[in-house]
């Protein structure tokens, strides 16, 4: 046993729990993660007692950094975008993932991609083609290997940012000169009050909730782990949903770009599990210090 918390076992380095995390919360997060993370895909099938959903915001799009209304444009990320995927990827890394969904924008899937290829498990991201049957078939994959170990992203319009109508290009400051701070707000923030030609807070929420409900709850419910990377208003209105929160309380969410949420989701509810740690911290999506540790451990070994 190594003095950073580690085990050898089977030739693999495992989670030590120590005697000093005395929160049973965090050790059984840990202890799931630990032994969730060497799974095969055969394995990942059988039903499982708890699986894990992440939900995270696209990096920064370059209309994010112009301060531009996006909603459902298809604009790429920024640099700085893809160095917060890539973070948000390290940060990740040890906890199980099956199957992807994304919107779909290219920031959203641009944002997966990049996270997955972090991934300890080292398999490879692949994006499903499947809305028409042609593209279905000349992208099928004939080796079972190679399905074993990739990670199939699944893509779908339902996930997409809220649609802001006519306000979508525009500077977010020349819209407040132009129709006054408060109405601005109001579009923005008001549950059931849509912009111009645009989507209410309330039909964003209709279908993206409806399609996790349909598409996404079953796979946690058959013991696959699910990530989604979508969008601050789609992702807002899930996770109202899994929290049973009130349509006031939606919309005093915010979600920053790039950041991971892992639920739990187990017996028909969802568990907040944590946010990432301070970026003083090792670049681990870390529910405790010794899983930091650990990743540092791998690190070092491999270099």
């Amino acid at each position: 046993m190594t003095s950073s918390g580690l085990h050898e076992f089977n030739g693999a380095f495992q989670l030590y729990n120590h005697p000093s995390d005395s929160n049973p919360l965090k050790a059984s997060i840990m202890d799931h993660v630990a032994h969730n993370s060497h799974l095969s895909s055969d394995d990942s099938k059988m039903p499982s007692i708890e699986t894990a959903l992440i939900l995270m915001r696209h990096g920064e799009s370059m209309w994010n950094e112009k301060n531009l209304f996006t909603g459902s444009v298809d604009v790429p990320l920024t640099r700085r975008g893809v160095e917060e995927a890539v973070e948000a990827g390290k940060r990740i890394s040890n906890i199980p993932i099956d199957v992807v969904y994304t919107s779909a924008l290219i920031r959203a899937q641009m944002t997966a991609v990049l996270a997955l290829t972090q991934h300890r498990c080292k398999k490879v991201p692949i994006i499903m083609h499947n809305r028409n049957k042609q593209a279905e078939t000349w992208s099928q994959i004939y080796s079972d290997e190679a399905k074993k170990h990739s990670f199939p992203i699944i893509r779908a319009w339902q996930l997409n940012e809220r649609m802001y109508g006519g306000l979508q290009g525009l500077n977010k400051q020349e819209i407040a000169e132009r129709y006054g701070k408060e109405q601005v707000r109001e579009w923005r923030r008001s549950y059931d009050i849509p912009p111009p030609e645009g989507e209410s807070l309330q039909m964003c929420s209709e279908r993206a909730v409806g399609y996790f409900k349909e598409h996404i709850e079953p796979q946690l419910q058959s013991g696959k782990h699910v990530m989604v990377a979508a969008h601050a208003n789609s992702l807002r209105t899930i996770i109202t949903y899994l929290e049973k929160l009130t349509s006031r309380e939606l919309i005093g969410l915010e979600l920053s770009t790039g950041v991971p949420l892992l639920y739990i989701y187990k017996e028909g509810m969802y568990m907040k599990r944590g946010s990432p740690i301070g970026p003083g911290e090792a670049s681990v999506y870390a529910l405790t210090r010794n899983l930091a540790l650990y990743r540092q451990k791998l690190d070092e070994m491999s270099s």
